[in-house]
């Protein structure tokens, strides 16, 4: 094997390393582990990603290895669908969706026109995405431009790879969050030009949903998402039957929600459709036929007791899937947390989810479902070196439990269920310490 020939910008990180290269439900080799491992960083990218005893020979003479055995190295979360301005409502009592958008989350997102009160909550937020592991996100701001201003501000002083947006919103909403078609793509574009692939971040159109956007925004919403096709879409569908309703009565000539979307241009690579939970079969296959991507959020349809996501039918289908934690109407940051509820929607549905697959979800589904494989997700040669240290010690029964795996998939379980925010040691953007756990 050849040696490496820079010899003063490689790092190198000593742990159990483990990644993915294909989803375990649809094969026996997705995943690449390597209990004594080593990743090797230069500029913020991954070298190499192996056994230790085979890639040790390969450092530059006196390169410093970060020993982190005992500890799992894995990609950073990829979270597909959170808010950021819903930070400070998390955990707010509601009957349902939309009394719970009336109550909390509108008079919230309002306080979003101040510059200096965006970029206070984007701050909290970034680092508490950051302490839970979270590497990537596709997130949501307000109707206002300064809190798309203020979160890439934020984001692009810690290096981050994030996805973010304006919400497009001109009826069936507050006054003051209410923008009109025109301004609401005129903003849009112009925040485009503003941040889209300046340094890692990357711009998402943003209809909050179809009911709060008129015929005319969504028109020039998809307008929009064709004329910049390496932007993402971002928006919610089908996440309950209230909603769906609704939807229907506002635009009867549709043949479904999703529809709406569709006729619209917005079924496409790079969007990004957040619930799913009452799609039918036809649905599902227009989502995998347009490449668009399923963003499942358990913690919040839980919560807001939308239902129960139907993790067969969309494996029938072939849809991009990835997992969320929904911030605000999901009750955690946490990504380990998201799994815990994944797994019992699943079980309530009738299906069986391995840990195996929740941690790929987590990370390489996310960055399939973004059109973003070999940017992150993995640790292929060239990545982005976005990566996390996993303690299975981080608590007392954690440390317990995992002394008593017999497996990979067991380790993996028991860190999925009982694991949170405690269990992320430590957090690298682009090769870069963000986060040290007791710091």
């Amino acid at each position: 094997m050849n040696k490496i020939q820079n010899e003063t910008t490689v790092k190198a990180f000593r742990a159990s390393i483990l990644h993915f290269t294909a989803d375990p439900a649809f094969g026996d080799q997705a995943h690449r582990w390597h209990e004594d491992g080593l990743l090797v960083v230069e500029g913020g990218r991954v070298l190499a990603a192996g056994d230790y005893d085979q890639l040790k020979a390969t450092l530059p003479e006196g390169t410093l290895v970060r020993d982190y055995r005992g500890k799992i190295i894995m990609p950073g979360f990829i979270d597909t669908h959170i808010h950021y301005p819903q930070t400070d409502m998390i955990a707010s009592p509601a009957p349902g969706l939309l009394p719970w958008l009336d109550t909390y989350t509108f008079p919230t997102e309002r306080q979003f026109k101040d510059p200096g009160h965006a970029r206070g909550v984007a701050d909290f937020f970034l680092d508490e995405l950051l302490r839970c592991g979270t590497t990537t996100a596709m997130v949501y701001c307000t109707v206002h431009p300064e809190s798309v201003d203020a979160f890439f501000g934020a984001s692009e002083e810690r290096n981050l790879r994030m996805a973010a947006g304006k919400v497009m919103m001109d009826r069936h909403c507050p006054d003051f969050l209410q923008d009109t078609a025109e301004s609401g793509a005129r903003e849009s574009e112009e925040l485009i030009r503003r941040w889209h692939n300046k340094g890692r971040n990357m711009y998402a159109l943003t209809p909050r949903f179809a009911p709060t956007s008129t015929e005319a925004q969504l028109q020039l919403a998809g307008e929009l998402a064709q004329a910049y096709p390496d932007t993402f879409v971002q928006t919610h569908v089908a996440e309950n039957t209230d909603e769906v309703a609704w939807v229907k009565s506002l635009f009867p000539k549709a043949r479904s929600y999703l529809d709406v979307y569709d006729k619209y241009g917005m079924l496409r690579p790079r969007s990004m459709y957040a619930h799913c939970i009452w799609l039918d079969n036809e649905d599902r296959a227009r989502m995998a036929a347009t490449g668009a991507a399923v963003s499942m959020c358990a913690t919040s349809n839980l919560f807001l007791g939308s239902g129960l996501f139907d993790f067969a039918g969309a494996d029938k289908a072939k849809v991009a899937l990835s997992l969320a934690t929904d911030v605000g109407g999901g009750t955690s940051f946490s990504m380990l947390q998201t799994m815990n509820e994944t797994y019992k929607v699943a079980r309530m549905g009738g299906t069986y989810m391995p840990a195996l697959r929740m941690f790929y979800l987590a990370t390489l589904g996310g960055a399939r479902s973004m059109q973003l494989e070999g940017t992150i997700g993995n640790f292929v040669a060239g990545a982005e070196a976005d990566f996390i240290v996993l303690d299975p010690k981080a608590t007392p029964l954690l440390e317990r439990r995992t002394t008593r795996t017999n497996s990979l998939e067991e380790l993996l379980f028991a860190l999925a269920l009982l694991g949170d925010d405690r269990a992320i040691s430590a957090t690298y953007a682009a090769g870069k310490q963000v986060h040290q756990r007791g710091e």
